[in-house]
């Protein structure tokens, strides 16, 4: 066994241990507690929501709670810039733990349809990570290990992830703005409400839409 066989393989068991305590302890993570970590945080309070939203990313913990805290601490623009941020930081993480420790070794033992749907992946680039992004067929922290199997380009993934990751950064992020204002009492609650039904119901008709514009592309 040479010594980055060595390195992968506790490199891969620390991950495994990592990823099984955050499972273990998931339910310190939530809401309360991290606005609590992030006002005690001070002026440092958005880098470390942002590293928070990053481990967790990489860690298969759900970023929705985080998203909506978000919102709450920091407003729908802010907000939406950290946990866009912090997401695209983690699923690069990801990406590149995956790449480093098991590409080469998949790219050499895959045949038959998982080779092919590697290839294919491939051979889409940009435009696949782009897809997965909008329409949510796999889990975001699975498929961010998955794509990082792949020989896609770093940039291209980063970039598109996190472009096209941002309208429903938003959407998720604004609905933790207007719970807060609920809680809060604030004036025009009833027009932010129906502005963040509003967002969701555009995140949830983007899978439709673009598989309506790949058909006519494809008959085309």
């Amino acid at each position: 066994m040479n010594r980055r066989t060595l390195v992968r393989i506790v490199l891969f068991a620390a991950l495994a241990a990592a990823i099984a305590l955050a499972y273990i302890y998931r339910d310190l993570l939530n809401v309360a507690a991290l606005e609590s970590a992030v006002k005690n945080a001070g002026t440092l309070g958005p880098l470390l929501y942002m590293a928070v939203y990053a481990i967790a990313t990489v860690l298969f913990l759900p970023g929705s709670v985080i998203t909506l805290a978000g919102g709450a601490l920091f407003g729908p623009v802010w907000g939406t810039l950290y946990s866009l941020t912090g997401a695209t930081l983690g699923a690069t993480v990801a990406f590149l733990i995956a790449r480093y420790l098991a590409s080469d070794w998949v790219h050499r033992k895959t045949g038959g349809w998982t080779k092919q749907l590697i290839e294919g992946v491939e051979k889409e680039g940009w435009r696949f990570v782009a897809f997965v992004r909008l329409v949510p067929l796999f889990p975001f922290n699975l498929l961010n290990y998955a794509l990082g199997l792949t020989r896609i380009g770093l940039v291209a993934y980063v970039v598109a992830s996190y472009v096209f990751m941002f309208p429903g950064a938003l959407a998720y992020t604004y609905l933790g703005y207007v719970g807060r204002e609920a809680v809060a009492g604030s004036e025009g609650l009833i027009q932010k409400g129906l502005l963040a039904l509003a967002l969701l119901s555009l995140v949830a008709f983007l899978p439709s839409l673009i598989k309506r514009l790949r058909g006519t592309r494809t008959e085309k």
